[in-house]
């Protein structure tokens, strides 16, 4: 990074610059620069400019671009390196496709340079459908990825944004998706502060990203886009942010029409703008001419914000010489480039999460003659995407992926089986229309890949087209349609069968883990995700990722979808067993804690310290994820929770010293009335490579490393997620 200081007075000199070219504006010119699609000012040299351009897991909807895993996959990879080097390709092929737009003029929706992610709402709810485009269910995984990806997206020029991050969407926002626009999410300042605001917290204070986004539920009554708490208490107030705020798209009609908080549309971006909300996802701010003739919104409140909006441009460095922003230098070449290829297959590689293994793989291919792959994410593209997708110049479905790995050594076999959801896949068929091709394919086959799940056509966004689902959010936790009963028919073939799901969620798969020997969870892999999975599963390289939310073993044992009380849900308050728990994911390699140790016993001012050496007794190179979580003894506190984490490569005979640090903040508990404290008792810290819990233990068959220290009761100064 550069110099602190030199920094601020750059930061300051583009808000004096900003606000003094909007000092020649109009109050019309004004307002049309707090929508989306900015149109240009040519009397003042301002160029048009729209806001809107997406960066989930690669530049998204502008034409070809490298298609990382999905968000979630990208977390199951517990790397946060990793997401910040996913991040900076993402950032430089965003640059590398602006400057190639604007030299042939094009300024069209997602061509600029500021990007509408991460999304780091919490997964509470595996039926939610946009939970895939989340970090998980953790508040402290989704913080620790979220800056690194942040970072990686901003860059670290001591000058320049190299492309603006926006945090979204704030907040207390995961589904249901058909009801969004009207729903009130009511939540305690308990759960809002362990759980929902601490990524938003990190995000601002430690990544300092640009941008933020409201939700379009309200939450405890207020709007998100409009809300007094959210924006301006605790967003401008506690955290000091300093950036943007954007609505979601189309949100602020909402407050009149859906919400019913405001009379007309007036009202409702007067709302939005006295609250701290700058820049419309949309045309509504448009009646701000009509909100300031009516003295409803004060012409100095439009000048804060559009400053706000021209200082994020001016970081960008789209008000100076090219030559002098060294970003512009990037070329087109840089886009889809054999390197980016080549991070996408490691980002793909490393997100897929071993469930079960009862020593089929990895696979020989020295002792197959015939592999049968069937189902209906087989060979399905949009199971590799998921959403918020660019389009890449090539994808390698799991079918493609194994036909290329296998070549002419092995013969592959395929049938779809089963359509995705429906009973047949031929429109005059008859219901199981592929069924006993499937039957044909299992009988010539030595082993059989069976791919079922998702894609984002049933688990999406609301007013996506062709959602299946139509919200967009799941029914159920089961496999849809015909599905199960294809896994039986491999099943029963008598042949060893792989499952590899390929979804962005959690589902309930409790015939596969009592009857398969072999599961992969793949998520949304990205266009090389076929690749990797062939790879995996032949022994190319060992699995290392870990799950980010729970998988239940039904959605029967959920609280209701639209209860946003944190009570009963994800591991850190669910009482029953897990299907398979957050945290959990198996390797081949043969990694183990040697010795582990923390730096005190008693829990004082100063952060502890955990040093855990780890030795690889295995043949072949692998990674593990060290987890230190911290369970307080007290009644009624949450489960163990993860407060830190580090992905570690080890080549066979290495082995490493890793240490891990446990800030004050690890061991607090949060009171119903939002403020934490350290409870005066025990506290059990545990250190391995899942959860302590029952269930994590039986299924690695490794018990973590556990420690109890003691704390006396103490406020913390900082009454507020980590920073």
């Amino acid at each position: 990074m550069g110099n602190i200081t030199e920094n601020t007075e750059k930061i300051a000199s583009y808000k004096e610059r900003a606000k003094q070219l909007v000092a020649q504006m109009t109050l019309k010119e004004k307002i049309h620069q707090m929508v989306h699609s900015a149109p240009a000012i040519e009397r003042l040299n301002v160029k048009s400019y729209n806001w809107w351009n997406e960066g989930l897991h690669g530049v998204a909807r502008a034409g070809t671009a490298t298609v990382f895993p999905q968000a979630i996959g990208l977390a199951a990879t517990f790397d946060e390196e990793l997401l910040e080097e996913v991040a900076d390709a993402i950032s430089t092929e965003t640059r590398s496709k602006f400057n190639m737009q604007q030299r042939f003029g094009d300024t069209d929706i997602y061509k600029g340079l500021t990007l509408w992610a991460p999304n780091v709402n919490i997964f509470r709810d595996p039926r939610w459908g946009r939970g895939h485009e989340t970090y998980g269910e953790d508040p402290h995984l989704t913080s620790r990825l979220a800056v690194r990806f942040i970072r990686g997206l901003q860059g670290d020029d001591e000058n320049y944004l190299k492309t603006a991050a926006c945090a979204k969407h704030f907040a207390v926002h995961s589904g249901p998706e058909d009801i969004r626009h009207s729903f009130n999410a009511v939540v305690s300042d308990k759960d809002l502060r362990e759980t929902y605001l601490p990524a938003f917290q990190a995000c601002v204070e430690e990544a300092k990203v640009e941008a933020v986004m409201g939700a379009y539920n309200r939450t405890n009554d207020e709007p998100c886009c409009g809300s007094e708490l959210l924006l301006k208490q605790i967003l401008r107030g506690e955290w000091a942010f300093d950036g943007h705020v954007v609505s979601d798209c189309w949100a602020i009609r909402d407050f009149h029409l859906h919400h019913k908080v405001t009379a007309n549309e007036v009202e409702s971006v007067a709302l939005a703008v006295n609250n701290g909300c700058d820049l419309n996802c949309g045309s509504l701010f448009l009646f701000l001419q009509d909100a300031v003739a009516q003295g409803l919104v004060a012409e100095e409140q439009i000048d804060t914000a559009v400053t706000r909006l021209f200082t994020t441009r001016m970081k960008l460095g789209l008000f100076d010489e090219p030559a002098d922003v060294p970003f512009s230098s990037i070329g087109y070449a840089e886009t889809d480039s054999p390197a980016m290829k080549q991070l996408n297959l490691r980002a793909s590689r490393d997100s897929l999460v071993l469930l079960k293994n009862e020593g089929l793989l990895p696979l020989d291919k020295s002792k197959l003659k015939t592999v049968g792959v069937i189902g209906p994410n087989a060979n399905n593209r949009r199971a590799l995407v998921g959403n918020y997708e660019g389009t890449a110049s090539r994808y390698v479905t799991p079918l493609e992926g194994l036909q290329d790995y296998l070549g002419d050594d092995v013969r592959v076999l395929y049938s779809e089986g089963c359509h995705l959801f429906r009973e047949k896949v031929g429109g005059l068929g008859e219901a199981g229309d592929r069924l006993a091709e499937a039957k044909g394919v299992c009988a010539e086959s030595d082993l059989i890949v069976v791919c079922l799940g998702l894609d984002s056509g049933l688990e999406g966004e609301e007013g996506d087209q062709g959602n299946a689902f139509g919200s967009g959010d799941k029914p159920n936790l089961e496999l849809p349609g015909q599905q199960e009963e294809l896994l039986r028919i491999a099943r029963e073939s008598g042949k060893p069968v792989v499952l590899v799901l390929l979804a962005g969620s959690a589902l309930a798969v409790n015939y596969a883990d009592e009857h398969i020997p072999a599961i992969v969870q793949a998520w949304y892999p990205g266009a090389q995700g076929g690749r990797a999975i062939a790879e995996l599963l032949f022994g190319e390289f060992s699995p290392s990722a870990k799950l980010p939310v729970t998988f239940y073993r039904t959605s029967e044992e959920l609280p209701a979808f639209t209860d946003y009380s944190m009570e009963g849900r994800t591991y850190r308050y669910m009482r029953q067993e897990a299907l398979y728990p957050f945290g959990y994911g198996l390797t081949y390699g043969g990694i183990e804690i040697e010795s582990a140790e923390l730096s005190a016993a008693i829990v004082g001012e100063e952060s502890i310290r955990a040093s855990v050496r780890l030795v690889n007794n295995g043949r072949i190179a692998a990674a593990e994820v060290v987890q230190a979580y911290v369970r307080s003894e007290q009644e009624g506190a949450p489960n163990a929770q993860l407060k830190a984490f580090r992905k570690v490569h080890l080549e066979p005979g290495a082995s490493a010293e890793v240490e891990l640090t446990l800030p004050l903040g690890a061991f607090a508990l949060y009171a119903e009335d939002g403020t934490a404290s350290i409870a005066e008792g025990d506290y059990t810290v545990s250190l391995g490579f899942s959860q302590p819990d029952a269930r994590s233990v039986a299924l690695t068959g490794q018990t973590p490393k556990s420690f109890v220290l003691r704390a006396s009761a103490a406020p913390i100064a900082a009454a507020r997620p980590r920073s």
